[in-house]
């Protein structure tokens, strides 16, 4: 180690996502592989719930209901995700939007990445909770398959279904939804950098990058 040389930089990174958000899931993606290619830049982590669905019952619907009332109809919502599947095709993402049976509510989904982060798996508990709902086509608003997938990244399953049986952290969930709508993020995912740099939607590598190194030449951090 040169100890002339600068201390590598930390970057705080905020990533505000919806589970039931096949941009996010791409955006979220072009991020880690945007980190993986720069091994000179350390950084931390934080998920950060948005609701895409605030007003979906805790139940969800029927995925037939809420293509009718989100697109109007199948053969719109057909034509859009066959283009994000097309897209996902290229990050190495198999969306499979047929498997899909309901639509849920991402709260409690929210609320498991919150309880694994505890455990430092909330990076494990996104990936998997993505991969389940658009590529395995698994509920994952209903509190059995939350368990089973809290159990595959290594927490105990039986101790993740007695929390999210319990009302714990429901608040914190939306509070932080109402926090990103004050701070005039309308969509997702957006990517908040050292409290002051923002970008939205399934950036590209290089344009991250690119924000990341300014970022990093601004310096300074403030929380979200």
């Amino acid at each position: 180690m040169n100890i002339l040389s600068p201390p590598t930089a930390r970057l705080a990174i905020e990533v505000v996502h919806d589970l039931v958000c096949p941009w996010c899931y791409l955006g979220v993606r072009r991020l880690m592989r945007t980190l993986r290619r720069r091994p000179d830049l350390l950084f931390d982590l934080t998920w950060r719930p948005f609701l895409l669905n605030p007003d979906m019952p805790r139940a969800g619907m029927a995925r037939n209901d809420y293509v009718i009332r989100k697109f109007g109809g199948e053969d719109r919502a057909q034509r859009l995700y066959a283009s994000i599947a097309d897209i996902g095709q290229a990050e190495g993402i198999n969306f499979r939007f047929n498997l899909i049976q309901r639509t849920p509510s991402s709260v409690d989904a929210h609320r498991l990445v919150r309880l694994a982060s505890w455990s430092n798996r909330a990076d494990a508990a996104v990936d998997a909770l993505f991969a389940a709902h658009f590529s395995e086509g698994r509920d994952i608003g209903d509190v059995g398959t939350l368990a089973d997938i809290a159990g595959e990244i290594g927490l105990d399953a039986q101790e993740a279904a007695a929390f999210l049986l319990s009302n714990e952290e429901v608040d914190a969930v939306h509070a932080d939804n109402l926090r990103a709508h004050r701070l005039g993020i309308n969509g997702v995912p957006c990517f908040v950098i050292a409290g002051r740099h923002a970008i939205a939607g399934a950036q590209e590598p290089e344009v991250i990058e690119r924000l990341l190194d300014v970022a990093m030449v601004d310096g300074g951090e403030e929380p979200f």
